[in-house]
């Protein structure tokens, strides 16, 4: 079985599904005579059958006649044009917990499971993604936007009240994502604590271009054990995160079920799943105009974006 990477690529007739074999992205309604895979969004709610239509798509890019597009001649756009929903998940690695409670001077929490407790996430909006090469934005509000590293898991089945131990059949795929957060706008330090007036989740999570995702969609099948998977980040060519997904709090299988129970979940939904000691906060450093972040993550590949 050959294997192939989801895309979505700038093509004369607007954004396409690819699908990536090798260096060469071939646009998958065209290889496959199925004019509804002509997006990324339409595979994922046909996904139980697109898997096999797939295969047998890459398999031809191999033995047919049919030419590619070089990878390096493509545009790659974000993978889901638009998901419906961007889950993300709080405060889900030990490392970084430890990291932002040492930066704020406070004892770190307790364990969660030790208090019954279960995953937590906000919501990013449809529209804040990005792909990969493209130029982020930097909202000329905030002076203290962060970096966030983060596995992404594609949702590839409607998915309801599922258990933790089937959660991972509901998966489409993996991609990469950076959940960037103005830091100075999350809560409002002349406001009470008490008071509901004190955190701007909007302004903090959700801006334009706050949401980078890509450069494509690993199949699940290839990742049987999303939590053992290097992460790793870098700003201007310098490491920044550098961990391991064995050290989320919550699984991902976890998050699903969790997600699930709560809402139904759908093809094309994402889920950020938590990021990694190494964040601006802690070390209080923060993004600039013209810097390049980098964010790799095993098996699935490089998410590159530059800030403007």
């Amino acid at each position: 079985m050959i294997d192939y990477k989801l895309a979505t690529y700038g093509a004369v007739q607007g954004p396409r599904a690819g699908i990536v074999v090798g260096e060469d992205v071939f646009d998958l309604a065209g290889l496959t005579d199925k004019p509804s895979y002509a997006t990324v969004l339409e595979v994922l709610k046909d996904w139980e059958t697109a898997q096999t239509v797939l295969d047998k798509a890459a398999e031809e890019t191999r033995v047919g006649k049919i030419k590619g597009i070089p990878l390096e001649k493509v545009k790659l756009l974000v993978p889901v044009l638009y998901p419906s929903t961007i889950y993300c998940a709080g405060a889900n690695y030990v490392d970084h917990v430890q990291e932002m409670a040492a930066a704020q001077n406070i004892n770190p929490d307790s364990d969660p499971r030790s208090l019954g407790l279960k995953a937590w996430h906000f919501i990013k909006a449809s529209r804040s993604v990005v792909g990969t090469v493209s130029i982020v934005s930097l909202p000329a509000y905030s002076k203290m936007v962060d970096w966030e590293a983060e596995l992404t898991a594609v949702i590839g089945r409607r998915a309801k009240d599922v258990p933790s131990d089937k959660a991972l059949e509901y998966l489409a795929g993996y991609t990469v994502g950076n959940d960037l957060s103005a830091r100075d706008f999350s809560a409002r330090s002349h406001v009470a604590d008490a008071s509901p007036f004190k955190y701007d989740w909007v302004s903090h999570k959700t801006f334009d271009g706050s949401c980078p995702v890509g450069p494509w969609i690993v199949p699940a099948r290839r990742i049987p054990d999303p939590q053992n998977l290097h992460i790793r980040l870098w700003v201007n060519d310098v490491l920044k995160q550098d961990s391991h997904t064995s050290k989320m709090i919550f699984s991902v299988a976890e998050q699903i079920a969790h997600l699930s129970a709560r809402m139904t979940l759908y093809p094309g939904d994402l889920i950020l799943t938590g990021t990694p000691a190494g964040v601006g906060m802690a070390r209080r450093e923060f993004l600039k105009a013209g810097d390049v972040v980098r964010v790799w993550i095993e098996e699935i590949g490089t998410l590159t974006n530059t800030m403007g």
